[in-house]
């Protein structure tokens, strides 16, 4: 089992930074997926950026030139570094942990979420 704490959100202003963190207890390895899902009020859960099982990066369009992921194994711990800011990221933000099994079944887990808002 798999748990997941994230910290880091807040209210920030347009253009402004922003740095999350998720820290995973359990059983977690080097070759786990990591990354984070945003949601905004009224709109569908959205994969912001995510390092695969096979070690890439992967980011949203919306993000990229302006998030950054990165993480430490040797603390099981995944960070999302927000620049520049907009309205629009204003969502609750996820934490993910994925591995697929060997019978290529995903199993998920997901933090409690933490809100980021950027407004002035």
């Amino acid at each position: 089992q798999v748990q997941l704490v994230e910290s880091g959100g807040g209210l920030v202003q347009p253009g402004g930074p922003l740095r999350l963190s998720c820290a995973a207890s359990g059983s977690i390895f080097s070759t786990y997926a990591m990354g984070w899902y945003r949601q905004a009020p009224g709109k569908q859960r959205e994969l912001v950026a995510v390092f695969t099982t096979g070690g890439s990066t992967n980011y949203a369009d919306s993000v990229k030139g302006r998030f950054t992921i990165f993480r430490d194994n040797a603390k099981n711990t995944v960070y999302l570094q927000m620049n520049s800011l907009k309205p629009e990221d204003t969502a609750v933000y996820y934490c993910n942990v994925y591995y697929i099994s060997i019978l290529a079944i995903r199993h998920d887990f997901w933090g409690q979420g933490t809100q980021v808002t950027v407004s002035s």
